[in-house]
């Protein structure tokens, strides 16, 4: 767990220019991705009259891409300032890792929340309010905080466990909600092909598609590579270090490149969330209002 905490100084002094390099990467994700997520807590907070499931978990996501953003920076502070203060890397870690797995589970329930709009509206009418979608929000916010905080714990007083206490973690944060994507994703799909069965117009049921795709392509960019990384890990612990230090930090970057794609997920959750977004810059524009395109329910006509 030292070398866990430490691998920063390492990849300092071994790997001087891959760490400019990633370090740069860090700071355009920073900027980028607090500028487009602050714009869209705006929009979903202040433009957005309606506070539906779907806003309700986008809001969630929002503030966990946020608050993965603005651990960047503190990263390369403590990095100069508190680089081998133990309980200061603890914390950076595991506030990181609860909002990384916070935006999983937020990013699942959006995905859950579209299938049942579209596939399940009758049956899901009683489960798709805003009081159980805040309740829901509470228990991911409740049970990824415990669970990576218990695995942190559990790594440095018992190193012997730690790899199975981690693939338990990734089975329950990562592997299981890429499952339901996938399923839910191949529902709406197949649902598409018989549209006799289906009361949504098309071009609701297309972006519906579309949203739980670019969730999927997320997942897979951000995500996958880190937690393979991780599995390798604890299948082959004698892996070079050289090589799990390099592979470690390239996935961990690339899992803090959610906080500037999840803002594509934004533009399939609201019907003119691009307008709004635009009209934002725009004085004399009357305001618009983000309407959830997906979690209404009409029939054909009506949409």
């Amino acid at each position: 767990f030292s070398n866990f905490i430490h691998s920063d100084k390492e990849l300092y002094t071994e790997f001087y220019s891959l760490w400019i390099a990633l370090m740069a990467a860090n700071a355009i994700i920073f900027l980028v991705g607090v500028v487009l997520n602050s714009l869209a807590l705006y929009v979903f907070c202040f433009r957005t009259k309606t506070k539906t499931t779907s806003v309700i978990y986008t809001i969630n996501l929002i503030v966990t891409d946020l608050l993965v953003g603005f651990s960047l920076p503190v990263r390369i502070i403590m990095f100069y300032s508190a680089g081998n203060c133990l309980n200061c890397s603890l914390v950076h870690i595991f506030g990181y890792f609860v909002n990384m797995y916070c935006s999983i589970l937020f990013l699942t329930c959006i995905c859950v929340d579209r299938y049942l709009a579209i596939v399940q509206v009758e049956a899901s009418r009683k489960w798709r309010n805003p009081p159980c979608a805040k309740w829901i929000c509470v228990f991911i916010w409740i049970f990824a905080t415990v669970v990576t905080f218990s695995i942190l714990t559990m790594a440095m007083q018992f190193a012997s466990c730690c790899l199975y206490k981690i693939l338990v973690l990734m089975v329950c944060e990562y592997f299981f909600p890429l499952i339901i994507i996938i399923f839910f994703t191949t529902r709406i799909m197949c649902a598409l092909s018989k549209p006799s069965l289906m009361h949504q117009s098309r071009e609701r049921r297309m972006r519906a598609v579309q949203l739980l795709i670019t969730v999927l392509i997320i997942f897979m960019i951000c995500f996958t590579p880190f937690h393979v990384r991780q599995v390798a890990i604890s299948i082959n612990p004698d892996m070079p270090h050289d090589v799990s230090l390099l592979v470690y930090h390239v996935t961990v970057t690339l899992s803090s490149l959610n906080s500037c794609m999840d803002p594509i997920v934004y533009c399939f959750v609201t019907n003119n969330f691009q307008a709004t977004m635009k009209n934002i810059f725009r004085k004399n524009e009357p305001q618009q209002t983000s309407v959830d395109i997906l979690g209404t329910n009409k029939n054909s006509k009506g949409s």
